[in-house]
C-alpha cells in the first residue's frame, strides 16, 4: 500500500502512472497528499506500507515528515523522490530505503519497490511472522500464508495459488518461488510446485494419449498433478521426509 506525497499535482500523477506500469511487486495506491499534514492524516486514517516522499514542500518538508514517521509504532518505509541530489546522505541517515531523483524512470522506481518488498519480507521473518504471498486481486491485497498453500501452478503469464478453500492468481515466476521457498515446496513438473507437507501419495497413471506416467495425490484437494520422470525421485523423497 503506497502513499504519494508531493506538493505538485503533475508529479503525483506521473508517479501514479509509473506505479501502474511496474510489474513486480504490484502496488495499491491508497492516497495522495500535497503536504505533510495531509500525509499524516492519510496515514492515520488508512495506513500504508510505503511513502513516496518529496523533500521540498511548503510548510513541513519531507525530511521533517520522515523523522515524524520514524516515531510511529509501525512506521512505513520511505523512498524519497526529489529534484535535488544533495540530500541523499541525510535521507539515508533517516533510514530511507531509497533516494530517487526526478524525472523518475520506471525501471528505477521498480527497483526501489522491490527493495522495499525484500526488506519487508526479511522483517517478517525476523519477528516470526509466517511466510506468505501478497495476492493482488480486483483492486485489493490479501496475505496468503504459504503454510496454507497446497500447490503453485504456472498457467500462461500467472501462477495459480491453490489452498484448500480457493484459488488465487499471483503475478510472478515459478522459478523465483521455487528458489525462495525450496524448504516448503517441491517441484513435480516444469509448471508446478507442491507443498511438501501436503504430499500423500505418488501413483502410477495411464493416460490414453501420453501413456504411462505418474501423479501426486495431495491433502486438501481432489485434483491430481502430473509428476515428470525427472522429478519423481524428489517427490518420493518429500513423501517419506
Amino acid at each position: 500500500k503506497v502513499l504519494i506525497v508531493d506538493d505538485e499535482l503533475l508529479a503525483r500523477s506521473r508517479l501514479r502512472t509509473l506505479l501502474g506500469e511496474c510489474s513486480e511487486p504490484r502496488v495499491d495506491v491508497v492516497g495522495e497528499a500535497g503536504n505533510a499534514v495531509q500525509a499524516m492524516e492519510q496515514i492515520q486514517r488508512t495506513g500504508c506500507d510505503l511513502v513516496l516522499l518529496d523533500i521540498h514542500m511548503p510548510g513541513v518538508d519531507g525530511m521533517a515528515l520522515a523523522k515524524t514517521l520514524r516515531e510511529l509504532a509501525a512506521p512505513p518505509a520511505v523512498v524519497f523522490i526529489t529534484a535535488y541530489a544533495e540530500h541523499a546522505v541525510q535521507a539515508f541517515e533517516l533510514e530511507a530505503v531509497d533516494y530517487l531523483t526526478k524525472p523518475v524512470r520506471r525501471e528505477r522506481l521498480q527497483q526501489a519497490l522491490q527493495k522495499v518488498q525484500r526488506l519487508r519480507a526479511e522483517a517478517a521473518v525476523d519477528v516470526g511472522l509466517p511466510e506468505s504471498l501478497i495476492i493482488q486481486e480486483r483492486g485489493r491485497s490479501e496475505r496468503v500464508a504459504l503454510a496454507d498453500v497446497i500447490y503453485l501452478k504456472a498457467e500462461l503469464k500467472y501462477i495459480t495459488v491453490r489452498t484448500a478453500d480457493k484459488e488465487h492468481i499471483f503475478d510472478g515466476a515459478l522459478s523465483d518461488l521455487e528458489q525462495r521457498y525450496a524448504h516448503l515446496f517441491v517441484r513435480v513438473h516444469r509448471n508446478a510446485l507442491v507443498s511438501r507437507r501436503a504430499v500423500r501419495a505418488v501413483e502410477k497413471h495411464n493416460d490414453p494419449v501420453e501413456g504411462e506416467g505418474w501423479t501426486v495425490r495431495l491433502d486438501g484437494v481432489e485434483e491430481r498433478l502430473a509428476v515428470s520422470r525427472r522429478q519423481l525421485a524428489a517427490v518420493r523423497e518429500a513423501l517419506v521426509g
